[in-house]
């Protein structure tokens, strides 16, 4: 395979972050018909840039294929995430003041969890979302939604009309794209000249601090630190000036940027202490990546030893939740139905399907009541609590909650 250059700063990729084989697409849900046809498979192997830092795996597939018309992740299945989205939006109008003369744009929109909550304060709103099964939702609940990829085309197209965004939002969209800089280029031609962007995505420094290594996936390109995003927004004429730890997705970070030119947004302490923190651990140093590939190899061989010994010992396991990141965990550990007998899934457009690459069939939540397994492995472990919230009944007949990541944990 020839190796692209790093899709930031152009420099040759050579050096391995984390080579987790070879995976189908994590949302590539299969329906029955499709089980004994051909599934592609592509390689899942993560590089580190020797220049810029910046961690991302090769395009093996377009945007285009992957975010098509049945994209079965839908956002407002959470209600950890719409909490999540709610204080957001009462965050944001509380600090910077926006009303009903602001424009909040949202790319990567999805069903519309997030614009929901500007709208109910009258604030306009607009979002931009390439999957239209999920912008359908939102369209439906009274959001405005373009079904488009966002970029700079698409951002000189909405200048064009008059439109500019007060505050310009993309959550956990920063890492799907491919044509990064002409992103962000977009993100300057389409923000106001006093507006505000915020982007939120999982920080590099926790997926290696915590040995995230499911949450590389094929829709995911890049994984940022703060110290290469900070660089990726210089190119195009955008600062940031502030940042928050958040503790979604095992641990993110929100940025806020602004046009270079804009004075008046001063840079805060917070950004200052993380930008040292990163770099006195190492993040512009590449020796700080080499040793990930084997702590993934030891939760791997952790996992499989617990699976074995409960199968051995006959007992049953199921699976709580079909998110992307479970489909790399499982693909790459080869767990398939000889260990989780089936998944749950809250969400109706993933229930019949199955897990793409092991074929685990996916049902309602309500099947765990039904056959009352001996296990219950949560995928999404990011939201945990609420998963054991949800689920506490299984203790009723002495289950217990499997927690794979950072390490192999049983809770009572």
């Amino acid at each position: 395979m020839t190796i692209r250059p790093c899709r930031f700063c152009g420099a040759q990729l050579e050096h391995t972050f984390c080579d987790l084989g070879v995976s189908p697409l994590s949302n590539a849900f299969l329906k029955v018909e499709q089980l004994q046809k051909m599934e592609p498979y592509y390689p899942l192997h993560a590089y580190v840039c020797d220049s810029c830092f910046l961690v991302q795996l090769q395009e093996m597939e377009t945007p285009q294929h992957i975010f098509a018309e049945d994209y079965l992740y839908f956002s407002s299945y959470s209600q950890t995430w719409l909490d999540h989205a709610r204080a957001y939006a009462d965050r944001m109008v509380e600090r910077f003041g926006y009303g009903p003369a602001s424009l909040v744009v949202e790319i990567a929109s999805n069903d519309g969890y997030l614009l929901q909550y500007f709208k109910r304060k009258n604030i306009p709103v607009l979002g931009i979302e390439p999957a239209a099964n999920c912008a359908r939702v939102a369209q439906q609940a009274g959001i405005l939604t373009l079904v488009r990829f966002f970029g700079a085309a698409l951002a000189s197209e909405l200048k064009a009309q008059g439109k500019a965004a007060d505050l310009l939002v993309g959550n956990n969209v920063l890492a799907h794209v491919p044509p990064l800089n002409d992103f962000v280029q977009g993100l300057k031609i389409l923000l106001n000249p006093r507006g505000v962007i915020t982007m939120e995505f999982p920080h590099l420094f926790n997926l290696m601090r915590e040995n995230q290594f499911d949450t590389i996936y094929h829709e995911h390109y890049s994984y940022f630190s703060l110290y290469t995003v900070e660089k990726v927004f210089a190119r195009q004429g955008l600062k940031l000036f502030d940042v928050e730890r958040l503790p979604t997705h095992g641990g993110s970070l929100r940025i806020y940027a602004a046009h270079a030119e804009d004075a008046s947004k001063a840079v805060t302490s917070a950004l200052t202490q993380l930008r040292d923190e990163e770099i006195r651990s190492g993040i512009a140093d590449l020796q700080t990546y080499r040793g990930f590939s084997e702590r993934v190899k030891r939760t791997k061989r952790n996992l499989l030893e617990f699976l074995i010994q409960a199968k051995e010992a006959g007992k049953t396991i199921v699976a709580y939740g079909a998110p992307a990141k479970g489909n790399t965990l499982l693909n790459y550990c080869g767990v398939r139905t000889d260990f989780i007998d089936y998944a749950v899934d809250l969400s109706p457009h993933k229930q019949g399907r199955f897990l793409p690459g092991t074929h685990i069939p996916v049902f309602h939540p309500d099947r765990i009541r039904d056959t009352r397994p001996d296990y219950v492995l949560v995928l999404p472990w990011n939201i945990k609590d609420e998963v054991i919230s949800q689920m506490a009944h299984i203790k009723d007949w002495g289950a217990k909650f499997v927690i794979p990541i950072p390490d192999v944990r049983v809770l009572p």
